[in-house]
């Protein structure tokens, strides 16, 4: 039962809601997006969801888990490739709109399509030359998926420019609905037709359809974003600041891609170790109990503008009780959320297959490790508005290889439940080194049932 503090006050997020539809400020537009953008990624989890399922009965154990170990990988080198510059968009547009800097504005989302495409391009080149070489090391059943999976990344990369540049001018739709909505349709829409005209129910037909799911879905949202950028922009001279682009670009690629690999890199790693059946009942399991995340994910964004209000008016009290707060509410409806999905996970697990409900001892280990982080809340975001993303950097460098340690340690000796543990021991030490971090910085300890009382001084005024 939530503690009665909790139950009087009206939810963060509702809240939000309520000001979004109500309100006519133009603070609305973001909320709007904000609400948007939640919206798509709930929808977008169901649907990713129910296609996982399909997906693993048309294929069955070995196949399906061949399929989610390459294209896991696919999704993690492709967003890597991009190298920050999806996201430094997001920080420059608004910046050269606001000076109407048009010559900046065409350079940047130029040249953020042109690097994705070349840089994503490279490192599948690079990948060809990798399985050419090393193919007799490889397991025969991953070579043509791995080789369809390589010329999907330059697609991805692309796709995730196009998402930075549309989220930039305030189009949610245009960013999240192709690549959350569209595409894990079409992938599950080629496969159930291609298996329906006769082809094997096999990975190497999965992978067929995602390519040509991420190729209709990226180059049709390439030119739907062109021609709105070129309806809202004059044609006429590129200005580059790349050096500039950069120095934000490279910091930002350091922390996604930490945590990127914080989340992705136990599927990589039992896909190295253990067969494919093991990676499709681990896949399962853990994205099973992934759902639990989406309240985090709603407290976030509920929390952030909070967050950056207290930190502009330099009010630590006031900032100690948002993100205690917000602690708490990641808490409580997490532990409430997780023991609903946990009690239901061998009917859950018995959707995918048959083999599947054995997953269920990994969803609880998983658990533990889901709630160590909601214990703390939305501490990254508080380190982030503090301006140290250098710590960040650092913070998930250390979590990465906790990870990797535990994951190479323990899957060898212990198989499923070594992956298990391994990674929920490496999200008690991601909250572990955020809570001090943030009782470091700003002098408060950032849990569920803290007090919100500080270690520095008592004028309540913040000092990072």
């Amino acid at each position: 039962m939530l503690p009665s503090a909790l139950r009087h006050r009206l939810s963060p997020l509702g809240g939000m809601l309520v000001a979004a539809l109500t309100e006519p400020d133009p603070k609305n537009t973001a909320r709007r997006m904000a609400l948007v953008a939640f919206a798509i990624r709930i929808l977008s989890a169901a649907i990713a969801f129910l296609s996982q399922i399909i997906l693993a009965r048309l294929m069955g154990e070995f196949e399906y888990g061949i399929f989610v170990f390459v294209w896991v990988l696919v999704i993690l080198f492709g967003n890597l490739s991009c190298v920050g510059f999806h996201s430094a968009v997001i920080r420059f547009l608004p910046e050269y709109q606001a000076t109407a800097a048009l010559d900046e504005i065409r350079g940047l989302t130029t040249t953020a399509r042109i690097f994705a495409l070349v840089s994503a391009s490279t490192l599948a080149l690079v990948g060809f030359l990798s399985l050419w070489l090393f193919a007799e090391r490889i397991e025969g059943y991953y070579l043509v998926p791995l080789y369809l999976g390589l010329f999907i990344l330059p697609m991805i990369a692309l796709g995730d420019v196009m998402d930075g540049t549309a989220r930039a001018h305030g189009w949610p739709l245009s960013a999240m609905s192709p690549t959350f909505i569209i595409r894990p349709l079409l992938v599950l829409a080629f496969m159930v037709l291609a298996t329906t005209m006769g082809a094997p129910h096999t990975a190497r037909t999965a992978m067929a359809a995602a390519m040509a799911a991420v190729y209709a879905t990226t180059i049709s949202q390439f030119l739907v974003l062109t021609w709105r950028l070129r309806s809202r922009y004059v044609r006429g001279p590129l200005r580059i600041e790349m050096g500039r682009w950069l120095t934000v670009a490279v910091p930002i690629f350091l922390i996604d891609g930490f945590g990127f690999l914080l989340t992705n890199s136990d599927v990589v790693i039992v896909g190295f170790y253990l067969k494919p059946d093991d990676v499709a009942v681990y896949f399962a399991a853990a994205k099973t109990m992934a759902l639990v995340h989406f309240v985090m994910f709603s407290v976030k964004a509920a929390a952030g503008p909070r967050i950056a209000g207290a930190m502009a008016a330099n009010d630590r009290r006031q900032l100690a009780e948002i993100a205690i707060e917000s602690a708490r509410w990641a808490f409580w409806p997490s532990l409430m959320l997780g023991a609903v999905v946990l009690a239901a996970g061998p009917i859950l697990l018995s959707l995918f297959g048959p083999a599947f409900v054995g997953g269920w001892p990994l969803m609880a280990i998983l658990f533990a490790g889901i709630m160590a982080k909601a214990f703390i809340g939305p501490a990254e975001i508080l380190l982030t508005m503090a301006g140290q993303q250098t710590l960040c950097v650092i913070l998930y460098a250390c979590a990465l290889v906790a990870n990797l340690a535990l994951n190479l340690s323990l899957i060898p000796l212990f198989g499923l439940i070594g992956a298990a543990f391994a990674t929920a021991g490496a999200m008690f030490v991601e909250a572990m080194l955020l809570h001090f971090a943030v009782r470091r910085t700003f002098g408060f300890a950032l849990f569920a049932f803290a007090s919100g009382r500080s270690d520095h001084d008592n004028n309540g005024a913040i000092h990072p």
